[in-house]
């Protein structure tokens, strides 16, 4: 049986409207610093509107671990290259191979899902085409536990691509994902996004993780000067060069509702 260690109860850390990070395992630790508290928007920009409830919200809001803090794989050891990541976000890994790239997608929007009172939401398709859904109790850590597994075990890149839908770059929203679909292939989240209201210039951020499995972290903009962590929107027909996959534009993708 693979175990996977996720954390088993309920917490709540973030903005003013606080949404609910499920995987925390002391609901009385301190609050963490969110991403919308230590990565500002680009001088010049603020955050596009997030529903209060809504996916883009709990995404911008997502907990992360200490500033410095490195990036490990799921069997502890420090991964191979630190300049790649400008934050860690603060979510177990598990103590197996699992929860690569599209499978850290997966968990982000299953946890979502599942803190928001939408658990019999949460299903996603295998590799044959399978629907994988979660038809366990919402407030048992462990059901959800075993589900996920199965999920890393079975879904990838190759199968989450083809359940979503495409989404031109120039109408992105928090919560789509740039997708490679196949055997390897690779996936990113938009975590957030922000704009300049006198030039309508729009900026994101990303977050992944890789193989081997390996926390979810947010990602540098390799071809920033500065080390941003802000992307720019690719061109239709363009590139999306992130530190260790280039996309096309055209590879953007978002969850069905």
């Amino acid at each position: 049986m693979i175990a996977l260690v996720l954390g088993m109860a309920a917490g709540s850390v973030g903005a003013a409207a606080a949404p609910r990070y499920l995987w925390r395992a002391d609901p009385a630790a301190p609050e963490a610093a969110t991403l919308a508290d230590r990565i500002a928007a680009p001088a010049g920009f603020e955050r596009v509107p997030a529903p209060p409830g809504s996916f883009a919200e709990w995404l911008r809001n997502l907990p992360l671990s200490a500033d410095g803090t490195p990036v490990r794989l799921y069997n502890g050891r420090l991964k191979s290259s630190q300049d790649k990541h400008v934050a860690v976000i603060d979510i177990d890994t598990g103590t197996r191979n699992l929860q690569q790239c599209a499978d850290a997608v997966m968990r982000l929007r299953a946890e979502y899902l599942l803190a928001s009172g939408r658990a019999r939401d949460i299903a996603f398709n295998d590799t044959q085409g399978k629907r994988l859904a979660f038809r366990g109790n919402a407030a048992d850590r462990k059901a959800f536990q075993r589900y996920m597994i199965q999920v890393f075990s079975y879904a990838g890149t190759y199968s989450l691509e083809r359940e979503m839908r495409r989404a031109a770059p120039a109408d992105m929203r928090i919560g789509d994902v740039f997708i490679k679909g196949g055997f390897p292939g690779h996936a990113v989240l938009v975590i957030d996004m922000a704009a300049n209201a006198a030039t309508g210039e729009r900026r994101f951020l990303l977050a992944q993780s890789y193989m081997p499995a390996q926390d979810m972290h947010v990602l540098k903009d390799p071809k920033s000067q500065d080390g941003t962590a802000w992307y720019r929107i690719p061109a239709t027909g363009g590139e999306l060069v992130t530190p260790e996959w280039i996309f096309e534009a055209s590879q953007l993708r978002r969850f069905k509702e």
